[in-house]
This record gives C-alpha cells, structure tokens and sequence, in this order.
C-alpha cells in the first residue's frame, strides 16, 4: 500500500508539471493581450474626454492608432499626472502616453520611445502684468502656478528658487490663480498657454514664444525593450503615412495656423 501510495504521488506530481507547463505555454499570449496605456485625460485637446465621457484626444488616438498595429485590444488608464510614472513602474499600465516630456530625471526610472511631439515652456501672466519674458519672473516677490509632476513645476524649481510656487493637480486652477491675480504666471507648454490665454482674453495673455524646448515621448518600462521597439516602429510608419499632420488637422486646426504665422514649426512631427 504504501508503496503504491508513493507511486501515485509521484505521478500526480508528474502531472502537476506536466499541465503547469502547459498552462504556462497558454499564458504567454496574454502577455500580448489588452494594452493599458495610462493618460491624464483633463490636457485637451490631447487627452480629455468627449460629451459622452469618453477618451478623446489627440494621444487617445494615437494610442488606438498604436495598438490596432499592435494587433491588441485598448484600456485607457485615466489617472492624475503625477501618477503614471509609479502605474507604469508597478506594471499596472504598459505605457504612458499623456504628452510627457522625455527628461534625463524621469529616464532615471523609466525608458522613452523615439519622440513624437516637440513643444516649448511658455507663460501665462495677467491681463495687465509687467511681465515680459522669463527674465521677469526672477524679481523677488514673484508667485508662480504650476501642475504637479510636469516640466513646467522643475523648471521652476531648479531656475526661479526665489519664487513663491503654488502646485495643483488640475491645470485648470493654474490658471485661475493667474485670471485672479494671485499668481503672476503659470509656467506650461504653449499650446496650453494659447488655448488659456484665448479662453481668458479679459484677464489674462500668453507669451507664447518659448523659452525652454521640450520633446514628448511615449514611456516605457525597464527592461520592456521589446515593447518599445514596437512603439517605435509604429511611430516611423505613423508619420511616414502622415498621421501626426492629419491628427493636428482634426485637433489643433487653429493652433497650426498660429504656429505657422509665429514661424515656429507645429509641435507634431
């Protein structure tokens, strides 16, 4: 008996690897299953949401552009900013694609694809402020705004120490701090700056010319370098059918006749 015990131990034992090696095998393609890309969705008109309360936006299609090459199904991730890099980092999400700027200090943690937008810094200041250029924001008595975990936020900290900076989530409460005088600029890309400045002409105007030229890029886990060559094989054949132009088309119509009339080349290329 015993011995007839152990021999059916040892062979559900046998088993046991056997189908653990074929579920193992039956796994792997669900490492190419859905592809979670985590946005901000409140930077229109690159992620929002329509009036439906759907995902919108020049990086939503974008990302669905990617991931029908990728032949995977989409989840776009809503979360804030300042979240996606610790999402990506714990693979709750695969990408992120939510007009991130590729800097030395986040590539400490996570790797870039190739980039696919070039933007600028630009500034927000009062209707009536004596503000002129960056220059100006160095006088003491300075206060800035600026969204959490951006460019816009470093940049401030690292040349401008001097000034007082009050920090939001949502960039929208930047630029209230400036339309109501309690802050004098908010420091952010200068399609935003446009779009603001147009939307408060009463109280508020942009400098649009900018003074620190930034590129976006799709990021990436370590040690996914898989993926991102994926990601950039896309990006090559994206723009070589001229999808980055017919997404500005769609998108940001008005800010590519801006652009062109300042003589700065349109941020997607």
């Amino acid at each position: 008996m015993a011995l007839c015990r152990c021999f059916w131990i040892i062979a559900g034992a046998l088993l046991a690897v056997a189908l653990g090696g074929c579920r193992g095998k039956a796994s792997a393609p669900d490492k190419a299953g859905v592809l979670r890309v985590g946005m901000d969705l409140s930077y229109p008109p690159f992620e929002m949401q329509n009036p439906a309360g759907q995902p919108d936006g020049v990086s939503v299609k974008l990302a669905e552009a990617l991931a029908a090459k990728l032949g995977r199904p989409l989840q776009i991730v809503p979360m804030d900013f300042s979240g996606l890099i610790p999402a990506l980092k714990t693979g709750n999400i695969d990408l992120i694609l939510s007009s991130m700027t590729a800097t030395d200090e986040r590539r400490q943690s996570i790797d870039f694809s190739k980039p696919y937008a070039f933007p600028g810094l630009a500034l927000l200041v009062g209707k009536d402020s004596d503000i002129q250029s960056i220059d100006d924001l160095k006088k003491p008595g300075r206060t800035l705004s600026a969204k959490a975990g951006t460019t816009g936020e470093t940049w401030a900290i690292h040349h401008l120490p001097d000034a007082k900076r009050v920090v939001f989530e949502s960039q929208t409460a930047c630029v209230l701090e400036v339309a109501q005088g309690r802050a004098d600029a908010f420091i952010y890309d200068q399609l935003s700056i446009y779009q603001y400045a147009k939307e408060n002409p009463t109280t508020t105007r942009g400098l649009l010319k900018p003074f620190v030229e930034e590129s976006w890029a799709i990021g990436v886990a370590k040690g996914q370098d898989g993926l991102r060559d994926q990601v950039n094989g896309f990006l090559d054949g994206f723009r070589a059918q001229d999808g980055f132009a017919k997404l500005g088309a769609r998108y940001l119509k008005d800010e590519m006749k801006f652009l062109e009339a300042e003589g700065i080349p349109f941020i997607l290329r």
